[in-house]
């Protein structure tokens, strides 16, 4: 059996302007329609990022499990959330093998994990 994460579900309150603001945030991302289900969301890799409503059952927030995305220049891809509106909620910290981790918050309040090598450091 093959084991990797297949979606990643989002709970925002305007679920329109949740899939513009993770596009922006996550540039490889295409968009993608499902018309069958009138459902749109993002592909990044092989993972969909699923944007959908909060609800009584499943709010919006910092609250259970964070999803870390692994990236490239931890530096920037922190710069580049913050200059989003996603500050810092965690972090920075080491970790192992030169890398650091952190986590921001999206303007929905739910916290995205960033981690990666610093600027100019080489992973091991």
């Amino acid at each position: 059996m093959t084991e990797f994460v297949a979606a990643v579900l989002v709970h925002v309150a305007d679920v329109d302007a949740g899939l513009s603001w993770y596009q922006r945030a996550f540039p490889s991302a295409e968009r993608r329609r499902l018309d069958a289900f009138d459902f749109e969301y993002l592909k990044i890799g092989s993972t969909h990022l699923e944007i959908v409503p909060a609800d009584e059952k499943v709010a919006s927030g910092a609250a259970g499990s964070v999803v870390y995305w692994q990236v490239e220049d931890f530096d920037r891809a922190l710069a580049d959330f913050n200059g989003l509106g996603a500050p810092l909620y965690r972090g920075p910290l080491a970790i192992e093998d030169g890398l650091w981790m952190c986590q921001v918050r999206d303007p929905w309040g739910n916290c995205i994990g960033l981690r990666g090598p610093r600027s100019g450091q080489e992973t091991a």
